[in-house]
């Protein structure tokens, strides 16, 4: 196996190509967002610079027969998701250029760029892209996934403002993909994942942006049947407010040895520092002193900093594990109701672990953002009607040893929300890639007809099949047995 890392060397050079053993190697390794990916020990890390180092990589390990990950930012939870137990990881985070059209209106990040470096470049132009909400983000991986926007209600899905891709296929052919050139693998990578190729570059359209407005609301779970009243009159698709965008749910912290409702809330368009008048029911609950945020007002790049502190694993070191699951409903206030009782039933299995974080949240997926390109993706939710709502799980706790625990409680959450969800005949089958855990079915999620499309591409630009059994990562478009047998 050595060799084969040996080969790459030749190929990139020694300062390209991090063995096991080194400080390089190892700071790699400890750089990943969970410890879950950190606890995945490649053969060694590649780290192309170029386009045309990674087509050269993966003709070597396509030659070779090794496996191997693909890392952006490694932002995913799940490991093996963008790093290789016994194979190489490709480490992007080399290809992280920012540049911007002459006209403005594009905007060009390397795959291994993350979303600060992207909204650094525009806020000072008045200018924004509907990318990620935290900074560290990475740009591939998140347009790859679907990929939610402050900015999603009046302009889609990440992947849809996604206007060309550069991808590296099996073969090593380095290809543009967009609605004028390989448009099936265009329609493909807009939420179908890492089955195709190596994304190295994508072309966003930019649009006019100035300073947004947020607030952290943290309330007493007292506020319940106020809470769902509330946020299903903000969800419904009738009424949606493009410039708004929220969430709500409940916490519950170990340390604190209680639970919270939490509305995290933002306005892209503000009347200068005004409360928008869209929050002002949320504004109006009780709220508990000395916790939650006074509203701001502030650009892209402030706004994606201090959400980081939002995210359990980057606000703490060191960094407790993670994980993420989620389903999709419609979010009546009956459902609303019975996805916090489900809440409130899952503490009892998880309320003695060791610095136990257990959130759920509620992200509206009205048709504003579904709808708006659902022609142009893979993520097939052309055939919906109203709003939808996106339901994450994602607990961080302090002992590894403790990581099987979480995981069945996390999956039985899940189960309990999803079969109070059927029993109101709320339940939809779409998962959102990026919140997804490893024992859920993403692609089948899309459909029939979507999960037909992207077998017809993976064959055109992968017939061997290179990224679906040599990428172990990710996750896979299903067979037609696996779609037989239900």
């Amino acid at each position: 196996m050595e060799t084969r890392c040996e080969a790459l060397t030749a190929l990139l050079g020694a300062d390209n190509v991090l063995l096991p053993g080194s400080a390089e190697y190892n700071a790699s390794l400890e750089s990943y967002f969970s410890p879950q990916a950190s606890a995945v020990h490649p053969l060694c890390f590649v780290t192309p610079k170029t386009t045309s180092d990674v087509s050269a990589v993966v003709k070597s390990l396509v030659s070779t027969g090794l496996n191997f990950a693909v890392r952006g930012a490694g932002h995913m939870w799940i490991p093996g998701a963008s790093n290789s137990p016994g194979g190489v990881t490709i480490d992007l985070r080399g290809i992280d250029s920012v540049s911007l059209s002459a006209d403005r209106s594009r905007v060009s990040a390397g795959a291994g760029a993350t979303w600060d470096l992207v909204y650094g470049a525009l806020d000072p132009l008045g200018l924004s892209v509907a990318g990620g909400r935290v900074a560290g983000v990475g740009v591939g991986g998140l347009a790859l996934g679907g990929g939610i926007s402050y900015f999603s209600p009046r302009r889609g899905w990440t992947c849809d403002s996604a206007a060309s891709f550069e991808v590296v296929l099996a073969g090593g052919e380095v290809v543009r993909a967009s609605d004028e050139e390989n448009a099936d693998l265009w329609r493909g990578l807009r939420g179908g994942g890492n089955s195709f190729g190596i994304v190295t570059g994508v072309e966003f359209v930019t649009f006019e942006q100035g300073p947004l407005w947020s607030a952290l609301v943290i309330s007493p779970t007292s506020v319940v049947e106020q809470q769902a009243q509330i946020c299903a009159r903000l969800m419904a698709a009738e009424t949606f407010d493009e410039d708004a965008s929220f969430l709500t749910g409940w916490a519950f912290s170990g340390k604190a040895g209680g639970s919270v409702a939490l509305h995290q809330l933002v306005h892209t368009r503000p009347d200068g520092t005004e409360i928008p008048p869209v929050y002002q029911d949320v504004l109006n609950l009780p709220t508990i002193p000395g916790i939650g945020s006074r509203p701001i007002v502030a650009d892209m790049s402030t706004h994606a900093q201090n959400s980081v502190a939002l995210c359990a694993p980057q606000a703490a070191r060191p960094w407790p594990s993670y994980l993420n699951a989620t389903t999709t409903f419609i979010p009546t206030e009956a459902m609303i109701r019975e996805t916090y009782a489900a809440f409130d039933a899952s503490l009892p299995a998880i309320q003695h672990l060791t610095g136990i974080m257990w959130a759920l949240n509620l992200e509206p997926l009205p048709p504003q953002i579904y709808a708006r390109a659902a022609a142009d993706n893979a993520l097939g939710l052309g055939g919906r009607k109203g709003s939808l709502v996106i339901c994450l799980l994602s607990p961080a706790w302090q002992d590894a040893s403790q990581d099987e625990q979480v995981y069945a409680a996390a999956r039985a959450l899940m189960d309990d929300v999803e079969a109070r969800a059927k029993k109101l005949g709320v339940y939809d089958p779409y998962v959102y890639m990026n919140y997804a855990a490893p024992w859920q079915d993403v692609i089948g999620g899309y459909g029939e007809e979507s999960v037909a499309r992207l077998r017809a591409l993976r064959v055109r630009v992968d017939p061997d099949g290179v990224f679906t059994s040599r990428v172990e990562g990710g996750f896979k478009i299903p067979s037609l047995d696996s779609l037989s047998t239900g």
